[in-house]
């Protein structure tokens, strides 16, 4: 068999395998960590999130993200609320088992954990919905979490 010439991917000779390129010929690419959710790389290289917690939000009161608890209740380093109608059977609580009609759901995120509570809505007790705890080890997915949460929870149509 004879010798086949390989090339890169801008048609020039590939590089002999143990040949170290010089720096200025690494490939100029995105320097950022990923891309966005629309599939666009983002305009910068500034990775909003790495390293810092989910809550930490310039302006935001102390104690919570947007979307904190309401009423003024304590949160935790970061939580979501939303309201929602519960479906039928409600949803179940440790404390005072089903509860049902309008409520407001928050998503905590303290200590690699992530919490489920329930309260009636503009009520002042919370209660935590029974299985709604789990290892949580990036507070990034906070948001995801609670979606989720939400999606499942929310049956205004029954």
């Amino acid at each position: 068999m004879g010798e086949q010439t390989v090339t890169g991917p801008d048609a020039t000779p590939a590089p002999e395998a143990d040949a170290v390129p010089a720096p200025e010929s690494a490939p100029a690419g995105p320097a950022s960590a990923g891309m966005t959710a629309d599939g666009r790389q983002p305009a910068s290289a500034d990775v909003a999130g790495a390293g810092m917690a989910a809550d930490a939000v310039p302006g935001a009161p102390a104690g919570g993200a947007p979307g904190g608890p309401a009423g003024g209740a304590p949160g935790g380093p970061a939580d979501r609320t939303s309201d929602i109608t519960a479906g039928p059977g409600g949803v179940m609580t440790d404390e005072v088992g089903v509860v049902t009609g309008e409520l407001t759901l928050r998503t905590e995120h303290a200590d690699g954990r992530v919490t489920l509570r329930v309260q009636y809505k503009d009520a002042d007790e919370w209660y935590a919905v029974t299985g709604g705890s789990a290892p949580l080890a990036d507070p990034a997915a906070l948001d995801a979490v609670h979606t989720i949460a939400v999606g499942l929870l929310n049956r205004p149509e029954g």
